[in-house]
């Protein structure tokens, strides 16, 4: 197994215990939940040690396999991109629900009805906040795919507009043989004809000579 080959693997089991991570810390509370958020920013930040070798491992890498590993290693940061606002998500939430407990532990039975209704409203306040925290975030990760939509689509443009120019150039090397090819056959057309000429001169000149000699002789 080559060393990327171990990196991705270790790489697609850390970004599953993340995954799982992140996935049990609305079940939990407390210094529970604290220490589990904690400990998967610690993987996270493990995760993005290992993205870097990977990205030192492709420059070693032959053109041919570095354009493939180099759009490996890209998706493998949108997915850790991705996992990492979970937690921040699944973190803001466990701030929410310890600003709600702190606000419900100083409820006092002896407490008057007014009071009653200002912790309620702050609740309220503090619900209306996080739908739209949840809604910004959810329009951060739409505007996020789109934008590696376009670069996806920018990075293939360039790629034909590459190819193209490449077979301009190849294009433009057959036209400039293909007029050295050219201009070599009317250099020699314009000396055939030359040839043609002067042979014709001579023939004309004998043939004068001739009648001229025969009158003559005559």
């Amino acid at each position: 197994m080559s060393a990327m080959e171990e990196f991705e693997n270790q790489f697609g089991i850390l970004s599953a215990e993340i995954t799982s991570k992140i996935n049990q810390v609305p079940n939990l509370s407390g210094a529970e939940k604290k220490n589990l958020c904690n400990l998967t920013e610690r993987q996270i930040d493990e995760a993005k040690e290992l993205l870097e070798q990977m990205e030192l491992e492709v420059h070693s890498m032959s053109q041919s396999d570095k354009q493939k590993y180099t759009t490996r290693v890209k998706s493998y940061k949108t997915e850790l991109g991705r996992l990492e606002k979970d937690l921040k998500k699944a973190k803001l939430n466990f701030r929410d629900e310890a600003m709600r407990e702190e606000l419900f532990s100083l409820e006092d039975p002896r407490n008057s009805e007014d009071q009653r209704t200002r912790l309620l409203d702050n609740t309220e306040k503090l619900e209306r906040t996080s739908r739209k925290l949840d809604a910004g975030y959810r329009m951060a990760v739409e505007s996020e795919q789109m934008g590696q939509d376009i670069m996806d689509n920018l990075h293939r443009d360039r790629d034909k507009i590459q190819r193209s120019r490449n077979r301009l150039k190849d294009t433009d090397a057959y036209l400039g043989q293909s007029s050295r090819v050219l201009s070599a056959m009317m250099r020699r057309i314009i000396q055939n004809r030359f040839l043609l000429f002067i042979i014709a001169f001579v023939l004309l000149s004998v043939i004068i000579l001739t009648f001229y000699f025969v009158f003559r002789g005559r």
